[in-house]
């Protein structure tokens, strides 16, 4: 997610909705829209917005209730790409007009997910609304495939449901980075660093938290080592062989205690940013023969949804700015750059492929750059 909008609030912006800090706000938000419950987007108009993940019977008459005009399905511009067979580099969100008698849950799911794939007729499309663009992202901030039904809401809303300014949602990303503040820190020995400390860091509104792991000093240190790590489950907790994040998180702390220092960004941000659910998803796909890159964006996904910005925030917290980057990653190097961390150093963090994973390394290099060799 793009996590630099111009019109970021500062940490404490109120939103008009109810009153609530902005962030607080959009947090609401994103728990409705993962419940199942339609969130009133409001900007020049106001936009009813329903998940198709999420859209139940009950969620769909609740929205029937709320809509002023008629619906339309939102599909983010890599989905609308792989299923209208729209140019592979179109940017533009994808507007499709439904017939009201025609939407169920399964349809949604089934337009929404290329796991249960439907076949869409091109002239089915229509303009997209004005809010079409916020109203993806709030998809996406939920972890929920990117693709959204929506329609004109209505001037008699239900007091229950929530309404959230579109400003507010496109500017949460950069507004969570900025409120990062530490909330928690103790010792926690290592069997490969006995000198270690966990630290917590959340954002002031209690979303996503990450984890800072400090291997002996290195706030002593001039430009300590660093690694930046995204969560994976699969790899890092089970061993995974379809990926090299396990062997490449274990690599990173022997590496830092072989030094006497070092510090492990552990961030909420498992399969580049898409969630453990849809990185599933993406795994099923992949087994149908799409790439890891083609796999996330037939989802709706960009190819890499993570913002480096929380971890540039964290370094700052630590009094740490000068670093040496273990990374193959050249985003990362950039990103930090961009938000004031010099990194004097890039150390090559590369893992031999096992049999398994192969291609998905071909692929790291090949597709995203990634400096393996």
């Amino acid at each position: 997610m793009d996590s630099s909008p111009a019109q970021a609030n500062p940490p404490d912006a109120v939103s008009g909705g109810a009153g609530l800090p902005a962030g607080r706000q959009v947090r609401r938000a994103i728990q409705d829209a993962r419940a199942g419950l339609p969130v009133i987007i409001r900007g020049t108009t106001a936009l009813l917005a329903l998940p198709a993940e999420t859209a139940t019977e009950a969620a769909l008459s609740a929205f029937a209730r709320a809509a002023a005009g008629p619906s339309l399905l939102l599909l983010a511009p890599t989905r609308a790409a792989a299923l209208l067979h729209h140019a592979p580099e179109a940017a533009d969100i994808a507007s499709l007009a439904l017939p009201p008698g025609a939407i169920t849950p399964a349809l949604l799911m089934s337009l929404a997910n290329p796991i249960r794939p439907q076949s869409i007729e091109t002239q089915a499309e229509a303009p997209a609304p004005a809010l079409a663009a916020p109203a993806i992202l709030l998809a996406k901030l939920a972890r929920l495939l990117p693709a959204m039904l929506v329609a004109p809401a209505a001037a008699d809303l239900p007091a229950s449901l929530l309404a959230v300014q579109d400003t507010d949602l496109l500017g949460y990303p950069a507004l969570a980075d900025a409120s990062l503040v530490r909330v928690a820190e103790a010792a926690v020995p290592l069997a490969v660093a006995p000198d270690a400390r966990l630290v917590a860091f959340r954002p002031a509104d209690g979303g996503l938290e990450h984890l800072a792991l400090l291997i002996g000093r290195p706030e002593q240190a001039a430009a300590p080592l660093v690694r930046i790590h995204s969560e994976c489950f699969t790899g890092d907790i089970l061993g995974s062989l379809r990926c090299d994040c396990g062997p490449q998180l274990h690599q990173a702390m022997r590496r830092m205690a072989a030094e006497g220092a070092g510090v492990l960004l552990y961030m909420a941000q498992e399969g580049r940013g898409i969630g453990l659910a849809n990185k599933l998803r993406a795994y099923a796909l992949q087994d149908t023969g799409l790439d890891t890159l083609d796999a996330n964006r037939a989802l709706g996904w960009g190819a890499d949804e993570r913002s480096f910005a929380p971890a540039a925030a964290m370094l700052n917290q630590l009094g740490i700015t000068r670093i040496r980057l273990l990374t193959n990653n050249p985003e990362k190097l950039a990103q930090l750059a961009a938000h004031g961390i010099e990194v004097t150093a890039r150390v090559r963090h590369a893992i031999a492929a096992n049999g398994v994973n192969d291609a998905y390394l071909e692929t790291k290099a090949r597709r995203f750059g990634h400096m393996l060799e």
